[in-house]
């Protein structure tokens, strides 16, 4: 491993490490649902997108990279779903029988 990369790859590991506990203290202290729901939803795009570019500067394996990167799609996409349902549930938008026919 170039001794470099992974001098480089800390400010990214650090920077995560400061979007994960800003979430958290953010979901903690916000006083509403939304406010909460968007600290939360920024310490997950941000804070894993800097912990995979973080990683993958350490990483020597593509194919750990590859998994990491998909991991991190995957998570900002299930992030986005799921605060679009409970800022839905909140406001009563949500559809309350689903089980009738088609």
């Amino acid at each position: 491993m170039i001794d470099w990369l992974l001098w480089l790859s800390w400010p990214f590991l650090l920077a995560s490490l400061f979007f994960f506990i800003a979430g958290t203290v953010g979901l903690l202290r916000f006083p509403d649902i939304y406010s909460r729901l968007h600290a939360v939803t920024k310490a997950d795009t941000l804070g894993l997108g800097l912990l995979f570019i973080g990683l993958s500067l350490r990483s020597d394996n593509w194919q750990v990279i590859a998994l990491m990167l998909l991991i991190w799609l995957l998570v900002m996409a299930s992030g986005a779903t799921a605060c679009q349902l409970l800022a839905r549930y909140q406001q009563d938008l949500a559809e309350e029988d689903l089980s009738g026919r088609d």
